[in-house]
């Protein structure tokens, strides 16, 4: 028995072997620390070989699934945790904090991400007409929820076209789209299906959000947002906070300050000229506010992150 079996198992041994299989699967398909895209769309593997404390960024909707390890999820001053016995979804795109709790090269973190485009779901609701999912009140963009046999038995046979390629062009879609199928038909599908019926409050939420993503550095006037998306200012406010745990000025903010950090870390930009690129007019609002999120003024938190790597 390998490291990677030295955990409390889960009460269904055939879940278990399943978990197992997956795990060796993405270990193989590893080999350092790291992300790695696969050949299957939209479809991503990751390996942490060590813990990592809380590190912002902009999660896009996705299903996550841990084949081994556990992580946490911080959205503003909430805390999601989820291991190989709980799955955790991504609805909307939102900025938020992610940890690793326990990882070391010999007992790796394992982790696969399948991204959801919100147009498959829509497709997906009308072929398969009515699914009897419940309207329920606005809700969390994310959400974690308890893993059952047929949404791993679907995730292990998508992962193990990584060893046949020759299988993915004609198997992978099919595969996806019972995924997608099973989330939908789970306990929490809801938050699902709301953001991709046309004309709901949450879809109508969830396209503020789309067009703060490609629009974050522009001044934000909250009436003109609630005129694009068609909702009252007051709905606008409402409906946003309670999908994402922030207001959409809070929202542009964190969109900014995580876009300016990538831009001085992988193209070489100075504060200033950072603060500027993504909207700031004001050197020292952008530094004060960059420190309230990442912990420390720009050129220290870069020096800090220079060091760890």
């Amino acid at each position: 028995m390998s490291s990677l079996e030295h955990r409390p198992a889960p009460l269904d041994p055939d879940m278990e072997k399943q978990r197992a299989e997956l795990a060796d699967i993405v270990l193989r398909h590893t080999c350092e620390d790291g992300s790695y895209a696969t050949a299957i769309n939209s479809f991503v593997l990751n390996r942490h070989n060590a813990p990592r404390d809380f590190m912002p960024v902009l999660a896009q909707p996705a299903l996550c699934i841990l084949a081994h390890g556990s992580k946490e999820v911080r959205l503003a001053d909430e805390t999601f945790a989820y291991d190989p016995l709980n799955y955790l979804v991504f609805s909307v795109s939102m900025p938020v904090a992610g940890r690793i709790i326990e990882a070391s090269p010999e007992n790796p973190n394992l982790s696969l991400r399948l991204d959801i485009d919100p147009a498959q779901i829509t497709a997906l609701i009308a072929e398969a007409g009515p699914m009897g999912v419940p309207t329920r009140p606005t809700a969390r963009g994310l959400y974690v929820d308890r893993l059952d046999s047929q949404l791993l038995d679907a995730v292990l046979r998508l992962t193990r076209l990584l060893d046949t390629p020759k299988d993915i062009a004609m198997l992978a879609p099919l595969i996806s789209r019972e995924i997608l199928y099973r989330l939908l038909r789970s306990p929490q599908g809801y938050r699902l299906y709301e953001i991709a019926v046309a004309n709901s409050q949450s879809h109508r939420v969830s396209q503020a959000i789309k067009w703060l993503n490609g629009n974050f550095e522009q001044p934000l006037r909250i009436d003109d947002l609630a005129k694009e998306v068609n909702l009252s200012v007051s709905t606008l406010h409402h409906r946003f906070k309670a999908m994402t745990a922030m207001s959409p000025l809070q929202y542009q903010k964190q969109l900014r300050l995580q876009e300016a950090r990538r831009l001085m870390i992988a193209e070489g930009l100075e504060a200033s000229a950072a603060g500027y690129r993504v909207g700031y007019e004001s050197p020292s609002q952008f530094s004060r506010e960059y420190s309230r999120l990442f912990g420390a003024p720009p050129l220290r938190d870069l020096a800090r992150l220079r060091l760890s790597v």
